[in-house]
């Protein structure tokens, strides 16, 4: 078996990177996950108001370019959507409400077991559990229908937008005295790499993940369905590589208690990763993949993504997400709003015989 395949290498720069970037200043355990990120961009364009949360993440606007560049080279941009809208809208909605309460998306818990913090476990269980739940569904017909292709403009807005984040985070620009986007003076939003690291960094990645077609979902997915490792196993040369790195930088702390920006209760671990799986799977894929699907020209990937910051801003406007304390008062009604919502989706609606 070749050991040395596109989903390692890009398993492995991610595990790589993102120890990086937090040794060089992003928050701990959090050098790269695009659920965070995500989160405090939405607060940096105001979607949300929680002051610590608000930066434009350059590590997501690299992996979008990232991808569009190697697609690009690769004759694999190809853009397409209009498929099932707005229950896409509605499951990267639910998967960051899943994500904001875990504390993390998919890359964070590998990324968190990479760093020590073994209070991920209870959470990539969870998030095993919900993508069987999403082989369950599509195994009985379950289907968002097929894409449709679209013009080349239309598959650029992705891009074209991502453009115009970097250019607002780089000359901080103002409309009148008024600045047109956010910063965090403290917490996890003022902590960050130079952004021209960080931009590097998801550009890298970007051409990577692009490459490898590199999916946390789709890697037990595969592994599930047709007995192919090649995604797994760039999935544990994301957490061994992290491991190394983090050892070698000093950020390796193994243990339970007292890790950054997480929380011990181990069921809300479980059952909201197991909601972010179940959405994810449902969706076609983790954010991560998502984000280089927009870079691909897929405006499907792109309403995911919508749903998901209007995840973020709902769940930092309304005190639904947890806190390295602990979750809020009304997470339980949260996940369960989120189940019915997925399981009433994968229900209604079917691939066409």
């Amino acid at each position: 078996m070749k050991i040395l395949t596109w989903p390692v290498v890009a398993g492995a720069a991610l595990g790589i990177v993102a120890p990086l970037l937090t040794y060089n200043g992003n928050p701990g355990n959090m050098g790269f996950c695009a659920a965070c990120f995500l989160r405090d961009s939405a607060g940096a364009l105001g979607l949300h108001h929680a002051a610590p949360l608000q930066y434009l993440r350059p590590e997501l606007i690299g992996l979008v370019l990232g991808a569009l560049v190697s697609a690009f080279l690769s004759k694999e941009f190809q853009p397409r959507g209009g498929s099932a809208p707005l229950a896409r809208i509605s499951l990267g909605f639910f998967a960051m409400l899943g994500a904001l309460i875990f504390l993390g998306c998919p890359w964070r818990a590998y990324l968190r077991l990479g760093g020590g913090d073994l209070t991920a476990i209870a959470g990539i269980v969870g998030l095993f559990a919900g993508i069987l739940g999403g082989i369950f569904f599509a195994n009985r017909g379950f289907s968002l229908g097929k894409a449709k292709p679209q013009s080349t403009s239309s598959g650029l807005i992705g891009p074209i937008f991502s453009v115009i984040l970097l250019v607002l985070l780089v000359t901080q620009f103002k409309f009148g005295d008024n600045l047109a986007i956010y910063f965090s003076e403290k917490g996890p939003g003022a902590l960050h790499a130079a952004v021209w690291m960080s931009l590097a960094g998801g550009l890298l990645l970007g051409v990577l993940m692009q490459k490898s077609r590199f999916c946390t979902i789709g890697a037990f997915r595969n592994f599930v369905l047709f007995r192919d490792p090649q995604l797994l196993n760039g999935v544990i040369a994301l957490v061994v590589f992290a491991a190394i790195t983090n050892g070698l930088l000093g950020q390796f702390h193994l243990g339970l208690d007292k890790q950054p920006i997480a929380h011990n209760d181990y069921i809300y671990n479980f059952l909201s990763m197991a909601l972010c799986g179940l959405c994810f799977s449902l969706g076609g894929g983790c954010p991560g993949k998502q984000l280089v699907n927009i870079g691909e020209g897929n405006n499907d990937s792109a309403l995911f993504i919508l749903g998901m910051l209007l995840g973020a801003a709902t769940a930092h406007n309304f005190g639904f997400a947890a806190t390295p304390t602990g979750v809020a008062g009304l997470t339980p009604y949260v996940l369960a709003a989120g189940f019915i919502v997925c399981i009433y989706i994968a229900l209604t609606n079917k691939s066409e015989a």
